[in-house]
C-alpha cells in the first residue's frame, strides 16, 4: 500500500516531483535514464541555489539532457560517465534519482551503481528508484523482457537497496505504472554497506 494519494488533475510531472520531495537549495543527481526531460523538472525546484546533475551513458544521452534543460531554462550539471565511476564527492548530494534503470543493468552494474548513489549521497539523503510496475498477464510477459529476472524474483528495488546498505527502506506509490521506492543512507551508512569484491 502506499503511502501518498495524489490528485488526479495537475501536471504530468506532478507526481514524480512529489515522490521527489526536493526544496529549493538541495542538491539532485539524475543516473542514466530514456526520461531526459525528468532532471530538468526537478532543477526547477532546486533553483538557482541548488545544484541539478545527470549522469549520462553515451554522449548522444547526455546531448538529449542539454536539449531537456536548455528547453526548461534551468542549469544542469551533465556528465557522460561510468556507474561504476560517478564524478561527484563523498557525501555531496540529497538525493539520487533513478529511473527505469536499475532492473535493466546486470547483477554487478546494478550493485556498482546503488554503490556509487550510497556513496555520493550525504548522511540523511535519499535515493529514489522508479521502476515499472510488473502487471500480470500479457503485460507482466512483455515487461520482463527488459528487467532482469533475478532483480523481479528477488525483490526489486526494496531488496537491491537493503542489500547495498540503504536504510528505512519503503514503497512510497505505486502509480501510472511505476513504482516508486526510497532508500535512506544513514549516518555511519560506509562502514555498515556491503563491499564490491
Amino acid at each position: 500500500m502506499s503511502l501518498f494519494r495524489l490528485k488526479q488533475s495537475g501536471g504530468p510531472r506532478d507526481l514524480e516531483l512529489s515522490m521527489a520531495g526536493l526544496k529549493i537549495g538541495k542538491s539532485v543527481l539524475q543516473i542514466y535514464g530514456s526520461d531526459h526531460g525528468l532532471i530538468s523538472a526537478l532543477a526547477k525546484v532546486v533553483g538557482l541555489s541548488g545544484q541539478a546533475y545527470a549522469v549520462a551513458q553515451t554522449q548522444g544521452d547526455g546531448e538529449a539532457f542539454e536539449r531537456q534543460a536548455a528547453d526548461a531554462g534551468v542549469l544542469v550539471d551533465i556528465k557522460v560517465a561510468k556507474i561504476a565511476v560517478l564524478p561527484y564527492d563523498d557525501d555531496s548530494l540529497d538525493l539520487v534519482v533513478i529511473k527505469q534503470v536499475l532492473g535493466g543493468l546486470t547483477q554487478n552494474d546494478r550493485v556498482l551503481c546503488l554503490q556509487q548513489a550510497l556513496r555520493v549521497l550525504r548522511p540523511g539523503g535519499r535515493c529514489l528508484v522508479v521502476d515499472t510496475a510488473m502487471r500480470g498477464g500479457l503485460g507482466a510477459i512483455l515487461s520482463r523482457q527488459s528487467l532482469d529476472v533475478r532483480y523481479v524474483e528477488s525483490g526489486g528495488a526494496q531488496h537491491a537497496l537493503e542489500h547495498e546498505g540503504f536504510r528505512g527502506i519503503r514503497l512510497l506509490a505505486e502509480r501510472d505504472g511505476l513504482n516508486f521506492v526510497e532508500g535512506v543512507k544513514s549516518a555511519g551508512a560506509e562502514e555498515t554497506a556491503p563491499t564490491q569484491r
